[in-house]
């Protein structure tokens, strides 16, 4: 049987690690072709101040590349956006990127387009239409991903996401125990990702737990700020055993195409 190609489109350096890392690292293993296409440079996201010394994205872009090696990621693409902030408002500097928000969809997918094509691809990997937890970005990336799927005649388009309703629970039932930093709400939960009945498809990542904390753990900066814990920081020092529960299951939605 042919060998596939998987192309896994994500927001910014991290979100890979989070939804869809143990899917990619089987995919690998299992001798498919998978590339991950990230869309901005992540320069607004939230770190110490130690660590974004010297330029956030800089360092991002790093630890996208070891997450990736970690993966087994056959290739990466940085498409030409900057981060557009956690309100999706981030305006275009001198002489730097455009935010991915404020590029017209219809680029924004032709460049997402072209790297299909480039690959053959054979699948397509993007963000539920809540973005997940409703991210600007990540909704972008819902869009985009949709149009480009069409662009560039792509068979299969799946969306990663969550189960609502677990991932709710889940969230309480952590907070009981771990501290959540401030600027996270625990019941924007209540109304995030999917419904469970709508998931389509359920992929068993268990065995590719060690790999998938290997690339979350990659994102470094993303597990620190000056003010208190981060989430990324919270997961990573879950027990194995509640870490298998939480993470050892990934989640897609089948979106037939034509």
């Amino acid at each position: 049987m042919r060998a596939k190609t998987l192309v896994f489109l994500h927001a910014h350096p991290d979100d890979e690690a989070l939804l869809t890392a143990g899917t990619m690292a089987r995919a690998v293993a299992e001798g498919q072709r998978v590339v991950l296409v990230v869309a901005t440079d992540g320069a607004e996201g939230l770190a110490s101040s130690d660590m974004a010394a010297g330029g956030l994205a800089a360092r991002r872009s790093a630890e996208l590349d070891r997450s990736a090696a970690a993966l087994g990621v056959h290739r990466v693409v940085r498409l030409p956006y900057a981060d557009s902030g956690l309100h999706g408002d981030a305006v275009q500097q001198p002489g730097g990127a455009v935010p991915w928000c404020a590029a017209p969809l219809e680029e924004a997918a032709s460049a997402v387009a072209e790297v299909l094509r480039e690959e053959g691809a054979d699948v397509l990997v993007t963000y539920d239409a809540n973005g997940g937890y409703g991210h600007p970005d990540h909704i972008r990336v819902h869009d985009a991903g949709a149009l480009a799927a069409d662009l560039a005649g792509t068979a299969s388009l799946f969306e990663a996401t969550a189960p609502r309703d677990l991932m709710a629970r889940a969230v309480k039932a952590a907070a009981k125990v771990y501290p959540f930093p401030p600027e996270f709400d625990p019941t924007s939960f209540d109304r995030a990702f999917t419904a469970s009945a709508d998931i389509t498809h359920r992929v068993d990542v268990r065995r590719f737990l060690d790999v998938k904390r290997a690339s979350m753990a990659a994102h470094a900066s993303q597990a620190t700020a000056d003010d208190g814990p981060r989430t990324l920081s919270v997961f990573l020092k879950l027990p194995r055993p509640v870490y298998a529960r939480v993470f050892g299951t990934e989640y897609y939605v089948h979106r037939p195409r034509g």
